[in-house]
């Protein structure tokens, strides 16, 4: 336990906190002693997983992001970051950042949110307080989008730099946690704004769930979204192997990606376009790709999002090859 580590009563909430955060260090820390950042909001997921970093890990630096969307957000942040500091974090940086209006407040805020944060980290990962109850309202989303078994994966654990401990940990757990060491977490209004649809999920959607089938329905969803990405890790090893296969250059092979499974060859062309700097793409842009493939009448190239200023991305099918190439007046 690092020295200036608030001691924590050994409460049933505390060791289950503590012991997801070992776990993930031991996974995926590569440093000893370990050194992380914690993103803290002041809510009780984010409290619980700062109060068991400080125990577990070597080092930690607070990160607050204060949006600046609510009347008295900076003392919010503050009393965050005083709180980081009393737990035994070795700082605690309050990170004021301008939400735009691109794609909605939830995104826009969560985009400001993630590059404040890659900005402070100092090269070190970034601890995230996503619960058990977070990634099933996740799988959720995902389904009600219905673009394919990536968008039901849910959150992993860590894709570099951003690190979640709290995965398999109830959002309930954390709140006994603030209780038992005594802190008061932050009750975020947003939270409870029936305008987000996350927050529906979360109080009108799952907990029908959970009454309709019997209780389960959190865990049984987080299972399934660990089940998809160790399916979806091995689809994506194949997939790379395939699209080794079809490279010509810059372009693909038609007739090697055309004698290849569906599920890898959509893969393949996926990973093919962001290699080439397409942005946001949908399951509409993989599906018109593929068609290039699969059902080619003679149409014309897709456009995908990753475009410049009056150019366009656009893949199309060549003299038995897709190419993507920028369109347009330079």
């Amino acid at each position: 336990m690092p020295g200036n580590a608030r001691r924590l009563p050994e409460t049933e909430a505390v060791l289950e906190v503590r012991r997801a955060v070992r776990g993930w260090l031991a996974d995926y820390a590569t440093d000893a002693p370990s050194a992380v950042a914690v993103a803290l909001s002041g809510g009780a997921d984010s409290l619980a997983l700062t109060a068991a970093a400080v125990v577990e890990a070597g080092r930690v630096d607070a990160l607050v992001v204060d949006h600046q969307l609510q009347k008295g957000s900076d003392k919010v942040a503050a009393a965050a970051a005083a709180a980081a500091l009393a737990l035994g974090c070795r700082s605690a940086h309050v990170l004021a950042v301008e939400v735009g209006g691109d794609g909605g407040m939830e995104a826009a805020a969560r985009a400001a949110r993630y590059a404040a944060l890659d900005g402070a980290r100092g090269g070190l990962p970034v601890l995230l307080g996503h619960t058990l109850d977070d990634q099933a309202e996740t799988v959720l989303l995902g389904l009600g989008r219905g673009s394919g078994g990536r968008s039901i994966q849910g959150m992993a654990a860590f894709v570099a730099p951003w690190g979640r401990p709290l995965l398999a940990v109830r959002r309930t757990v954390t709140r006994q946690l603030c209780a038992d060491i005594g802190l008061t977490p932050f009750e975020d209004p947003h939270n409870s704004a029936a305008e987000f649809t996350r927050v529906r999920l979360r109080n009108e959607v799952l907990p029908l769930l959970e009454e309709v089938l019997g209780g389960g329905v959190a865990g049984a969803l987080a299972r399934t979204a660990e089940q998809l990405r160790d399916d979806g890790a091995v689809l994506d090893a194949l997939a790379d192997e395939l699209l080794r296969a079809a490279s010509d250059d810059r372009t693909l092979v038609i007739e090697t990606l055309a004698t290849a499974p569906a599920a890898l060859r959509r893969r393949a062309i996926r990973a093919w376009l962001l290699a080439g700097g397409a942005k946001a793409l949908t399951n509409k842009h993989l599906q018109a790709v593929d068609e290039l493939i699969t059902a080619w009448r003679g149409q014309g190239g897709v456009a995908v999002g990753g475009g410049q200023p009056g150019r366009r991305l656009v893949a199309t099918r060549e003299h038995g090859r897709l190419t993507l190439r920028l369109h347009g007046s330079r």
